[in-house]
């Protein structure tokens, strides 16, 4: 029997390609469990195998416990110090005891048990090698058969026993899928589970269309052309920006490929997805206007603080630049990062038209300046009147019409408007006082509540719509009390959807 052990561990390993080591430990398992059925299933069992001959030995033990421990609940597998002592006096707590016992035999039932053992070890060992091995590839794009197709998704051969999982959310939607296949999809995600898949893939996020043209374009891979960025409506169209570091290379050129051939490669991988190849541009406005191909745009109007623009086109072109559903400003818009809002000329000339209008008089009244002042500040580009107040004199002074006694009136008017309004809004916030329905508030003190007063927080309805963090910004005060306080605001609000 000594020989056979030796013989199915040689055959398991090389089938499987599995270590020796972890098929001996499954057949030491497989082992301990005929021990435990033959003497009682209570008792604890351990096998030794030698590695060499095969020979083993059986042992019966114990799990060792303080003597006022009380936590022993298995009196046939654990024992206290004082008794442990008398198996073995080296015994010590957390330790195992443990005495010869009589082996049972390498035989058809025990080698069924190691089988089972075996083969569920050889699982496990081949999950983990598949973890292993693709735990630091997340992020790589990978190329298999399909191996099968269900309703929650498509399954895929990587080859060495690894096996790629795409759910229907990371589809192409549409996208016609049979066995046998060969299908790329980008890592996304390695997570270790005794059952199912372990390898989640994707193929509708931007990353995987970079990926593409990573194939496709040798040059990209290279280095000389860079994808600054991507954006996508999965099935439908996408959007990436391409960037050349070698001036003698036209990136988008290079992305296209001669008759259209490798963008049309990527399209067919992606069950006809329409990709726009953008040029990249370290100005945002004409990055924008790149991006918003194949609309052209006759105007664009930047708003830093809001990070947000404002484009003109022509009223014919108007549909052709929100596209479809509003994919194609929806597309530039993830593509350049900045929120844009599509207008005719015509609505960006009367909207601009009405901002200066507003501006105008901002600067008429509150500056106590005649329009002719006024316009020339909005000409020079100040839209508050902070800016009026605190940008440099000598660019103030650079102003053909301003000269220093000039500026000087601005920016004393400027900042005096400003401390004005300060003065005003501290004043208001002192003599803030609670209404009624927050003072109620169960819960609520009466110095509580005027300081949620002073900070602007003077309702019930004002302090309900506040987050935790948002009402600890304002006040320091317990956590848990802002909690609760918020909570029991906004009590009616559940009263009334329960009515409802």
């Amino acid at each position: 029997m000594t020989k056979e052990i030796l013989m199915v561990v040689d055959a398991v390993s090389n089938e499987k390609g599995v270590d020796k080591e972890i098929i001996f430990e499954a057949i030491e398992a497989a082992l301990a469990t005929a021990s435990r059925r033959r003497h009682g299933e209570d008792i604890d069992v351990r096998v030794s195998i030698d590695r060499e001959t095969g020979e083993y030995d059986t042992f019966r033990q114990w799990l060792v416990f303080e003597d006022e421990s009380t936590e022993l609940e298995f009196p046939d597998r654990e024992l206290r110090m004082i008794d442990a002592v008398d198996v073995d006096e080296n015994a010590e707590p957390g330790g195992y005891v443990e005495i010869p016992m009589d082996s049972v035999e390498f035989g058809r039932i025990a080698a069924q048990t190691a089988k089972q053992v075996i083969v569920q070890k050889v699982r496990e060992a081949e999950r983990e090698q598949v973890v292993e091995e693709y735990k630091d590839r997340e992020g790589e794009l990978l190329s298999g058969l399909v191996k099968r197709v269900d309703r929650n998704g498509v399954y895929i051969d990587l080859g060495g026993n690894a096996e790629g999982f795409v759910s229907r959310e990371q589809m192409v939607p549409r996208e016609p899928v049979r066995p046998q296949d060969r299908m790329k999809a980008l890592l996304i995600e390695v997570r270790s589970e005794p059952r199912g898949p372990q390898l989640f893939m994707t193929r509708t996020s931007p990353q995987f269309l970079v990926e593409l043209f990573k194939i496709e374009v040798p040059e990209v891979g290279q280095g000389l052309i860079e994808i600054r960025g991507a954006a996508r409506d999965p099935g439908l169209r996408a959007k990436i920006a391409v960037k050349s570091n070698d001036t003698r290379i036209d990136p988008v050129g290079a992305c296209v490929g001669m008759r259209g051939s490798r963008v049309q490669a990527v399209s067919n991988e992606l069950a006809g997805e329409r990709v726009d190849i953008i040029l990249w541009d370290e100005n945002p406005a004409q990055f924008v206007v790149n991006a918003m191909s194949p609309a052209e745009v006759v105007s664009i109007v930047v708003d830093e603080d809001a990070q947000s623009m404002d484009i003109a086109v022509d009223e014919e072109k108007l549909s052709q630049a929100i596209g479809r559903g509003g994919q194609n400003i929806r597309l530039a818009s993830e593509l350049s990062g900045w929120e844009l809002n599509v207008m005719t000329e015509t609505d960006a000339e009367q909207k601009s038209e009405a901002e200066m209008r507003e501006l105008l008089e901002l600067f008429s009244k509150q500056l106590d300046v005649d329009e002719e002042v006024a316009l020339i500040l909005v000409q020079e580009g100040f839209s508050t009147i902070e800016e009026v107040a605190y940008v440099p004199t000598s660019e103030l002074v650079e102003i053909e019409e301003f000269d220093e006694d000039i500026v000087a009136e601005l920016r004393n008017r400027a900042r005096d408007l400003l401390l004005t309004q300060a003065i005003v809004q501290e004043e208001k916030i002192d003599e803030a006082e609670p209404a009624d329905d927050l003072l109620s508030l169960e819960g609520m003190d009466k110095s509580l509540a005027f300081k949620m007063a002073s900070e602007g927080v003077v309702t019930r309805e004002d302090l309900a719509e506040l987050a935790t963090d948002d009402l600890l910004d304002l006040i320091d005060m317990d956590q848990e009390q802002a909690a609760a306080l918020i909570m029991k605001a906004r009590a009616h609000w559940f009263e009334a959807e329960q009515q409802a």
